[in-house]
């Protein structure tokens, strides 16, 4: 049986600025950097909440060994159009948070909104990935089938 996610991918066009984004504006650490020349120079580059040890975002630029450059083009162009959203960063205060970010030189996508789950707003990496920003609320999701 699995035990849990440790890494998730996240397709950037330049991994220098992905690096810089992740850790100076976001505030995640890096965890590993190291370039494998037993795969043509491919670099594994993994970033990661502070606090959340076990959480790797790969920040990876899709090509050789794994894809061909014609697969390479069209997964970035939908990274660029925003198409792949890798997911979800919780926060205890989304205002505060978004605060913070804008103050770091981030530029929200949308800004926080009051919805049925929580607050929620959306931030664009360098290379167009888009992550939602998420203060949960509980939610009774059995009363809402009601």
């Amino acid at each position: 049986m699995l035990d849990a996610i440790s890494h998730v991918a996240v397709w950037v066009h330049d991994q220098d600025e992905a690096k810089a984004f992740y850790t100076e504006k976001l505030g995640f650490e890096v965890r590993e950097d190291a370039t494998l020349d037993e795969l043509g120079g491919y670099r594994w580059l993994t970033v990661g909440p502070p606090d959340q040890p076990d959480v790797n975002l790969m920040l990876t630029q899709p090509g050789p060994p794994a894809f061909d450059e014609d697969t390479k083009k069209e997964i970035l162009a939908l990274v660029a159009k925003g198409a792949m959203g890798p997911g979800i960063l919780r926060t205890e205060d989304c205002r505060k948070t978004c605060k913070e970010l804008e103050d770091r030189g981030v530029e929200l996508a949308s800004q926080p909104e009051e919805r049925f789950y929580g607050i929620d707003a959306t931030v664009r990496d360098p290379s167009g990935n888009m992550w939602r920003i998420v203060q949960p609320i509980e939610v009774d999701l059995q009363a809402m089938k009601r």
